[in-house]
């Protein structure tokens, strides 16, 4: 039950049940010594047993885990990690890399929000968005978004292969989400424009 030669981290503590399995393990290599153990029938009759037994019987158990407990904690209160541990590197995002395109229903959040946070005042920013799933699932105006979408990613993928065929910063001026959606809407204010102008 110590550590083994070479670790530095003390052993993680184990719970009464996981010393009852360890103990119905034991007791049965020893009843049987030749037998190949299927563990997950074997942890199931385990577990049918520990259901049934009584508090009482329980507390042996639950001693040891208590016991383990202590050791554990007196163990990591000395413990200091060494240095040889590999640690995973975050991956750094480059900041002239194009910003991604974002879906139909980030445009409509971000149209929408406003309105949902005036009509509910002082709710949390999980609700605001439950109260944004639900209006999306009935929203009229998809068709909107979708197009705003669309434009976006045309103008994620243009950016992209700028970004990637020149020298690591994009040629093509990055418009922010905001900025894509205001040119979108002055699109198709001018389109509007301009089929009023076919009408006279």
């Amino acid at each position: 039950m110590g550590k083994k030669d070479g670790e530095s981290k003390p052993r993680g503590r184990m719970s009464s049940y996981a010393f009852f399995v360890q103990t119905c393990r034991e007791e049965h290599k020893k009843k049987h010594p030749n037998d190949t153990v299927v563990f997950t029938e074997f942890t199931k009759k385990c577990a049918e047993k520990w259901k049934e037994m009584t508090p009482k019987e329980k507390k042996r158990f639950e001693d040891m885990a208590e016991r383990d407990k202590s050791r554990y904690e007196r163990e990591m209160s000395s413990y200091v990690p060494t240095g040889g541990q590999a640690k995973k590197r975050k991956r750094t995002k480059d900041p002239n890399a194009p910003k991604r395109s974002l879906s139909a229903f980030f445009f409509f959040c971000a149209e929408e929000r406003p309105s949902v946070r005036a009509a509910n005042p002082g709710i949390g920013v999980a609700d605001v968005a439950k109260e944004l799933g639900k209006k999306w699932e009935v929203c009229p105006n998809k068709p909107k978004f979708e197009q705003l979408a669309s434009e976006d990613k045309s103008r994620y993928e243009r950016d992209m292969v700028a970004y990637r065929g020149g020298s690591g910063a994009s040629a093509v001026p990055k418009a922010s989400p905001k900025k894509a959606k205001v040119e979108a809407e002055d699109d198709d204010d001018e389109d509007e424009d301009e089929d009023d102008d076919d009408d006279e």
